[in-house]
């Protein structure tokens, strides 16, 4: 089940190490001079077998030029190997693997901001070679991590909306692993019952445990060595118990590492998020069901909430997976707050959604006239709620609704061109928007100001997360040590196989 992902086949080119996949001068020289001590040769000896001064050798086995390919044939000829060993970029031993490690890091932008001079690597004894390496890697993994502020998060989480917009936000290559695992457990329709959800943690070989003292800061914790998920109590009373399980395990079936950077941990939160609603919302089920709908004109995001018995949001994030790539419908996607910031959005209809200077979404205000803003003042939050919407880019309509708890509503919707489509399309709500034009709906009408501007103090309800940086670990946000405390508390006992007291379930 396990597949390799866009960040891992990107991982394959360059780790973290600084080593290569592909042969370069440096790797080359290095393996020029193995095979010429492991021959008893000489600089000078070899420089003569190809018509070369000895300062040339040396210049290509520190890796400061690289052969020609006539160059390097002589070169191969002359050990008594293939060009092929010389252009394998593996290290020959271990040895020869630090010294490409730590050689590599000093030819680094970030050892050149330093200012440091570079170390021989060839002449250090083996302990300083191994503590040299493990500073450049600590100090690598410091300087990411401390580049995951506020900024680079914006700019990381605009990059990756943008190449979902391209791809109309569907990914069809974990569409394919979904109906592989689907097909694994005997899949055959309808809505995934709990037990065909378990039944992907059995091939995986995990065992389920819900436990009612999971780290606050986590919705699952996998412990890999023992092959144990943990779960919280809740999610079986108050939540879809599918959802937290399938996107614990959607990194397991992915094959996702542990996170580099900050744009890796998004990715993987993304597609984990991506393949869990395909689980749940099979490609081969719901699409059929949406191409019926559109030729009805009826298409409802009830419906496919209601067939697939998941909630309204996973119904309408997955639409939107679906809309563009088989229905040949553009959309938009908001989620946000009652106070009127953006938690997540997503648009290929060209919905003109607020952007901060750096072109980011979430955390901004949505107008108060759009309709995941509207929705919050209406009283029946039973049926759906429908609204047109003009804007500055043309007129939108979309379908809204108050998730559980009323801290949020989630809204998707077209452009004014396809409305024809959907159930609820002879709404007659309207509402005008002139955002991002400021007397919209953020300036105060000019009577309200010249009275107030200069008699007001307001106590802002600021978050204290508004001046922090993303939260620092490979997991942004999760107690490491809550966690890894956790996992100790609840690990198998060696000798009973289960700690005493702890209910466990496969279900």
């Amino acid at each position: 089940m396990v597949i390799t992902t866009r960040m891992q086949r990107a991982a394959e080119h360059s780790d973290d190490s600084g080593t290569d996949s592909s042969a370069d001068a440096l790797s080359i020289g290095r393996r020029i001079r193995h095979y010429r001590t492991a021959a008893g040769l000489t600089l000078g000896q070899l420089g003569e077998r190809i018509d070369r001064a000895p300062s040339q050798i040396s210049v290509l086995e520190n890796g400061k030029r690289e052969p020609g390919l006539g160059q390097l044939r002589d070169l191969a000829a002359a050990l008594g190997v293939t060009t092929d060993d010389l252009l394998d970029p593996s290290p020959v031993d271990a040895r020869q693997a630090l010294e490409l490690e730590v050689e590599r890091n000093q030819m680094s932008p970030l050892y050149s901001s330093l200012h440091l001079p570079p170390v021989k690597v060839k002449s250090l004894p083996q302990d300083a070679l191994e503590a040299i390496a493990g500073l450049q890697r600590q100090l690598t993994t410091m300087v990411r991590r401390r580049a995951a502020t506020p900024e680079e998060a914006r700019r990381v989480n605009r990059a990756l909306r943008e190449q979902m917009r391209q791809q109309g936000n569907h990914f069809p290559e974990l569409e394919k692993v979904a109906g592989e695992v689907l097909a694994r457990i005997g899949y055959d329709g309808g809505p995934l019952s709990q037990r065909q959800t378990a039944a992907v943690a059995d091939h995986l070989g995990y065992s389920l445990h819900y436990v009612s003292d999971l780290p606050s800061s986590t919705r699952a914790v996998a412990d890999t060595e023992n092959q144990r998920l943990y779960l919280s109590h809740d999610d079986v009373t108050g939540h879809d118990p599918r959802s937290h399980l399938l996107t614990a395990l959607a990194s397991h079936i992915l094959g996702h590492s542990a996170p580099a950077d900050y744009e890796e941990f998004l990715t993987q939160r993304v597609e984990a998020n991506y393949l869990a609603a395909a689980l749940m919302l099979p490609e081969s089920e719901a699409v059929p069901l949406l191409q019926r709908a559109k030729k009805n004109r009826s298409i409802s995001v009830e419906e496919l909430r209601d067939v697939f018995g998941v909630s309204y949001e996973t119904a309408a994030h997955r639409f939107t997976n679906l809309a563009t790539a088989h229905l040949g419908l553009p959309v938009h996607f908001m989620k946000v707050h009652s106070s009127g910031t953006v938690h997540k959005a997503y648009s290929n209809d060209g919905l003109p959604f607020p952007t901060d200077p750096l072109g980011a979404i979430e955390g901004q205000y949505a107008c108060k006239r759009f309709t995941s803003r509207t929705v919050h003042r209406v009283a029946d939050r039973f049926s759906p709620y429908f609204q047109y919407t003009d804007t500055p880019s043309g007129t939108y309509w979309c379908t809204a609704r108050v998730l559980p708890g009323g801290e949020f509503s989630v809204s998707v919707g077209v452009p004014f061109a396809h409305v024809g489509w959907f159930d609820g399309r002879d709404t007659t709500k309207r509402s005008a928007s002139k955002c991002p034009d400021p007397s919209c709906c953020r300036q105060a009408p000019d009577e309200l100001a010249e009275k107030w501007e200069h008699a007001s103090w307001p106590s802002a309800r600021t978050h204290a997360s508004l001046l922090a940086a993303v939260p620092p670990g490979i997991f942004p946000g999760v107690d490491t040590t809550e966690v890894y405390s956790f996992l100790e508390k609840h690990a198998p006992d060696e000798e009973w196989g289960e700690q005493s007291g702890h209910r466990s379930a496969r279900s």
